[in-house]
């Protein structure tokens, strides 16, 4: 993986991860500080992951090809006929002026290929806001944390889920654990190892077929929210 990767010592770790935390409590917008906590925590779960995805013949695929998910490489998705996984991942991104060039660097991983296995889990987030319908606002991101914990079970996740939970209004709290949570935790069990998918090679697909040849549980519609 291209970009510098910083080596811990234990003490260090611990540091970072209390730093990166309390920050992101503070200012849940930023990405870096949210990141550099998954991977301070994250490395028994990244572990976990790579050994799924080794076992996984598709998952290999990923490992040995290191797709990336930028703009480079995914702009075919923009030419992909409507109703397909690329069409309604073009449009979630164009629709939303997001840019899939955005997300920070990973910097805490011991080895190269932890790393990209960070990276990945990093880059198909968007992938996995378009296969569940979830949106991007405070509700919609901290459901899909929820599914992101039942799929790599990184305690940045839970963690997330508490921060985000504790920004709820009481109504938007009472929406979340009556309606997406048993929703998300049901959903996350219940589909395929999303991280041993070769997303990109399914651009061309009906949209609806890959999630149910995944086993997706699209988020059911809630006028309220």
């Amino acid at each position: 993986m291209q970009g510098a990767r910083i080596s811990l010592k234990g003490w260090q770790q611990a540091a970072v991860a209390f730093g990166s935390a309390f920050g992101a409590l503070l200012d849940p917008r930023r990405a870096d500080l949210i990141a550099a906590l998954g991977e301070t925590t994250g490395k028994p779960a990244f572990q976990r992951v790579l050994h799924r995805m080794r076992n996984s013949a598709e998952g290999r695929d990923v490992l040995l090809e290191r797709p990336r998910v930028i703009s480079t490489q995914v702009a075919h998705a923009w030419d992909m006929p409507q109703n397909t996984f690329g069409a309604a991942y073009a449009q979630f991104m164009g629709s939303r002026n997001f840019s899939p060039d955005d997300r920070p660097p990973v910097r805490f991983m011991d080895t190269d290929e932890l790393a990209y296995v960070a990276t990945r889990a990093r880059e198909v987030h968007d992938f996995w806001h378009v296969l569940f319908g979830l949106p991007t606002n405070l509700i919609g991101e901290t459901a899909l944390k929820v599914i992101e914990f039942e799929q790599m079970f990184l305690p940045m996740c839970m963690l997330s889920v508490a921060g985000g939970s504790a920004r709820f209004s009481e109504k938007q709290r009472t929406l979340f654990f009556q309606h997406y949570f048993p929703w998300a935790t049901k959903a996350g069990l219940k589909c395929t190892d999303l991280m041993s998918v070769y997303y990109e090679k399914h651009f061309h697909e009906d949209l609806e077929e890959v999630r149910r040849n995944w086993g997706i549980i699209p988020c059911p519609k809630k006028s309220s929210v």
